[in-house]
């Protein structure tokens, strides 16, 4: 699968609208920014960004001050927000304009970076959203959760450009321990958060609440809705939430705002052209980072940045089949040192095994899969809790069309336990 990446390696009631006079700046903003500027400027000293942006001076035109923004009427923020082609309302009120206060205070010198990664997930985003139809503009929750930064992490072990929690990944078919991070995996973390929000949106009913409930778990909304009297508006509900949930819904809608109303801010940036053309492969025996840089000649900090997923600079191809990006260009060398790649991989790892999982956690190895994959024939998947098709046709080294067509399945629901032919 060819990818082209240009950067990384990467309504209901509505709450009463605030006059243009009130510009409070409350502390849920303030707590944005800081998070925001946080995964941005580990974004900023990233091995890609800083191979290849040549300028730190990116806007070339005059960006209005916040003085300007304030004399803008609370009516024509409300109309823009209003004029979005939009399936979850794009409520307009005194939080909202602070948050997107706040974006055009922090983002006037970071939007370009943000547009330029935009052009490559927004399209990796939107697949997986329609996947599960869950609203387009929900990608620009990446921007509120991570800065579009995927090595992000929080201070409570939040990772990927989506921010899953450690157990919330793992109930969703990502693979995490020691050694692989499939949170910080583009596609197998976007298909996830889809999945999720999807799930939260059927037990809440309302996009509002299930935003919310991404952020700080369905419990916590629930407890909100019963200290309400039972109401289920998030408007209605936000002085029980959490406090930084309260401008979690805030912040997504400034963002949405301000991806497509920068330039009416006096926001006309550069882009930053870092043309890098990659192609995926599957990998199915151990790999090491430092015999894949002998053998290719690539700089490993940028075979980092392309696989964040692993975190101890190991492929653990023996246990599945896990995806390799590399830049084009690079392609034919990995074919041709395959061999030698695997083999000085496995006598390193010998001689100096890298930290694994425990037994428990480890993904059981279907040895039949194994050996079928070698010897060709059929092969058998157990699914376990957690995973998807999308999930289980990664690990396989396959698609969802082609798992559907060989257990004859009608849609994309599966159960725990039920055994699917993989090939």
């Amino acid at each position: 699968m060819k990818r082209y990446i240009y950067t990384l390696i990467v309504l209901l009631l509505a709450a009463p609208v605030a006059t243009a006079q009130n510009h409070h700046v409350n502390q849920e903003a303030l707590d944005m920014a800081d998070q925001f500027v946080t995964n941005y400027d580990s974004l900023l000293n990233s091995y890609v960004i800083t191979k290849y942006t040549s300028t730190t001076r990116r806007h070339h035109a005059n960006i209005n001050t916040d003085y300007a923004f304030d004399q803008i009427p609370d009516s024509v923020i409300a109309k823009r927000l209003a004029s979005l082609h939009t399936v979850i309302p794009m409520t307009f009120n005194q939080e909202v304009r602070s948050h997107i206060r706040m974006y055009l205070n922090r983002m006037r010198n970071r939007l370009d970076v943000m547009l330029t990664l935009s052009e490559y997930y927004n399209t990796l985003f939107e697949e997986s959203l329609a996947r599960y139809d869950v609203p387009e503009e929900l990608k620009y929750l990446t921007i509120v959760e991570s800065a579009m930064n995927p090595k992000a992490t929080s201070r409570v072990g939040a990772a990927g450009l989506w921010q899953f929690m450690y157990t919330t990944g793992k109930n969703y078919g990502l693979e995490v321990n020691s050694v692989i991070d499939e949170r910080r995996d583009a596609y197998k973390s976007s298909d996830a958060a889809a999945h999720y929000l999807h799930d939260l949106h059927n037990v809440f009913g309302d996009w509002h609440l299930a935003i919310a409930a991404y952020n700080c778990g369905p419990g916590n909304v629930n407890k909100a809705i019963a200290r309400s009297g039972g109401k289920h508006n998030f408007w209605q509900i936000y002085p029980y939430l959490p406090r930084e949930t309260r401008g979690y819904v805030p912040a997504f809608i400034a963002a949405t705002y301000i991806m497509h109303f920068y330039p009416e801010h006096g926001l006309h940036p550069k882009r930053v052209t870092i043309p890098l053309r990659t192609d995926t492969v599957m990998v199915e025996r151990n790999m090491t980072f430092a015999n894949i840089q002998k053998y290719i000649g690539i700089d490993i900090e940028e075979l980092r940045a392309l696989n964040p997923q692993y975190r101890a600079d190991y492929i653990p191809g023996q246990n599945g089949s896990y995806p390799l990006c590399l830049p084009t260009n690079k392609m034919n060398d990995l074919i041709q040192h395959a061999e030698e790649i695997f083999r000085d991989s496995e006598d390193s790892l010998s001689a100096a095994p890298v930290a694994v999982t425990s037994t428990e956690e480890r993904p059981a190895v279907n040895k039949k899969s194994a050996s079928s994959r070698r010897g060709g024939g059929s092969a058998y998947h157990k699914v376990r809790r957690g995973e998807t098709l999308s999930s289980i046709a990664a690990k396989h080294g396959t698609t969802v069309s082609k798992l559907k067509k060989l257990n004859r399945l009608r849609s994309d629901r599966i159960r725990y336990g039920q055994r699917l032919k993989v090939r």
